[in-house]
């Protein structure tokens, strides 16, 4: 990248382009944003937004625009999002959010609104979730979750609805899962998971099911993984990671076999990878990554290959501008 940043975003556009926004880097919160080619494997600026921020979340809108909210800066939490139009390559501010928030998620529900959920907003960790309408640029309140979280997983069921899963509550690591029906606007509990965990990754398969895996608990790294059945609503254990981390990213491989990468695992930084096959519910260790790394992003490009980028590298050191591909 052109610029090294963590707690950034990454979005595929509609021209398979990959907006990374954002983030902290070189003792400073950016605004700034950059594109990756994958046909050239280059990057290239392109608008930085009105506000720096980091740990927000962004959205790709049906309308192809990228839309940004939330996160913190040197003031505090935010509240404010801008829309990024990839046909002007610029930023234009949009109706601020009900509540401030970082460390919240951010869905695309399928009748195309964003659906935003928990999150921090230094008074504390919160319950509620407003819903982002691209056609009017307003957000509206909707139900209130059971329980405040934050860095949480949220993952979009077959069915449309949003199953949210663990996180960081009051005072103590969550097992508790939760499920959003657009229709209905309300929240219902579902069963827990055996572990607790936040700092995890969460990845739907094609069977539907929901993967869980690693994160960090209640006495540290795991390396346990969960299966959550939509049609049952039960949770059934499958195998372990082969390294126990949390803060790694977990990807949806086009095989159907999902990559896990990087992240922090109890002897430091990893650059540790591994291929979970829903066929066999074992894991695979595979080729590390040229760097170690964790806070990262990663994304399936269209040509199915996984674009990892950014991150740190040491729990104290500056963030990463590398980028490194897989497959």
């Amino acid at each position: 990248m052109l610029v090294p940043r963590y707690g950034h975003t990454a979005s595929i556009l509609n021209n398979g382009k990959v907006l990374v926004v954002g983030g902290y880097g070189h003792g400073n919160i950016l605004n700034s944003a950059e594109l990756y080619d994958p046909t050239t494997g280059l990057w290239t600026p392109t608008g930085n937004m009105s506000t720096v921020r980091y740990f927000h979340k962004a959205s790709t809108l049906s309308n192809g625009k990228v839309l940004v909210a939330g996160g913190v800066n040197f003031n505090g939490t935010l509240n404010s999002a801008e829309l990024y139009d990839p046909e002007t390559g610029l930023w234009t501010p949009t109706d601020n959010m009900n509540t401030q928030r970082s460390y919240h998620t951010a869905s695309t529900l399928s009748n195309g609104m964003v659906l935003v959920v928990g999150g921090y907003d230094f008074n504390g960790t919160l319950n509620s979730a407003e819903l982002y309408d691209p056609a009017t640029g307003f957000w509206t309140p909707t139900g209130n979750m059971n329980n405040v979280r934050r860095l949480h997983t949220a993952s979009i069921l077959n069915n449309g609805k949003v199953l949210v899963v663990g996180g960081y509550g009051l005072n103590d690591v969550l097992n508790s899962v939760e499920v959003y029906d657009p229709t209905a606007g309300l929240w219902t509990q579902t069963s827990n998971m055996a572990n607790a965990r936040w700092l995890d990754a969460a990845s739907v398969l094609s069977n539907g099911k929901v993967l869980v895996v690693g994160g960090y608990g209640s006495n540290g790294n795991l390396n346990s993984a969960e299966l959550y059945d939509p049609t049952t609503g039960l949770w059934t254990p499958t195998g372990n990671l082969n390294t126990e981390r949390s803060y790694h990213t977990a990807s949806t491989l086009s095989n159907a076999k999902v990559l896990v990468a990087g992240g922090v695992e109890s002897s430091g930084v990893s650059n540790n990878t591994e291929l979970y096959d829903p066929a066999t519910g074992l894991w695979t260790q595979i080729g590390n990554m040229a760097t170690a790394r964790f806070a990262h992003t990663a994304s399936i490009l269209n040509n199915g290959k996984v674009l990892i980028v950014g991150g740190l590298n040491s729990i104290a050191n500056d963030a990463l501008n590398s980028a490194e591909i897989y497959g």
